[in-house]
């Protein structure tokens, strides 16, 4: 099966064994939307259209032993292969847990790319030929294990994609995001000013808008270095 979300500027291509399992973050919200605005193409590939024999094995034994499964070099090769005829990739991903550690900097570097092949893993992972002749990196969304790469995919897909100039209804949305700038994002409120007795902080009905991206810096650096010290580390 082959998805195809209709787009002129940046491809992704997600290499999978579980196909439906993508349907329906690419279908809803912003990620529809870029789609429909034809700012971003995703193709989904069904792994198993690419194995030879009668039961389109995509998993054997592992040499030497052991539990569980591999995922073949063979199918993933002459996927990568065949997309690679259509044009060049700028980079092959494979999401497995002892990637790279996916962050907002890595989210904005790919966002500028073209063209990009995702490979979700499964069983026990994918044979280390692929990893060592294909993959160009290879990118964890977290220090857990998933069934499989395809969740990984749609996260990191996501963060890419609202990044795409004109993704976003309101471009500077995406810059004041937490982790731009290594800064965690400040509180926000909407009406009513007061609920329960409980009032939005008075500066941010003063209309001084310097005063307000004051304390909203302020607030910031305060929520970073209670949460997430380590980011000023960096």
């Amino acid at each position: 099966m082959l998805i195809t979300l209709f787009l002129r500027g940046m491809e992704i291509h997600i290499i999978t064994v579980l196909p439906e399992l993508l349907e329906s973050p690419f279908a809803h919200s912003i990620l529809k939307r870029a789609q429909q605005k034809e700012i971003v193409q995703v193709h989904v590939h069904n792994l198993r259209e690419y194995s030879l024999d009668k039961h389109k094995s995509v998993d054997d034994y592992a040499f030497g032993g052991g539990a569980g499964m591999v995922m073949m070099i063979e199918p993933i090769v002459r996927c990568i292969e065949h997309l690679q005829a259509q044009g060049d990739f700028d980079e092959i991903l494979y999401m497995t847990p002892d990637g790279e550690r996916f962050n907002q900097k890595i989210a904005n570097q790919m966002s500028t790319l073209k063209r990009i092949a995702i490979i979700c893993g499964h069983y026990k992972g994918i044979d280390e030929r692929v990893r060592e002749h294909f993959v160009t990196r290879e990118i964890s969304i977290g220090d857990y294990v998933l069934s499989g790469g395809e969740l990984a995919a749609a996260v990191v897909s996501d963060a890419i994609i609202r990044l795409i100039p004109g993704v976003l209804n309101d471009e500077t949305s995406a810059l004041t995001d937490s982790f731009q700038d290594n800064l965690l994002a400040p509180p926000v409120f909407t009406r009513p000013a007061e609920f329960r007795g409980w009032k939005v902080p008075p500066i941010l009905l003063s209309g001084n808008t310097p005063a307000v991206d004051q304390w909203r810096f302020e607030q910031s650096l305060e929520r970073t270095q209670q949460r997430r010290p380590d980011l000023l580390d960096e």
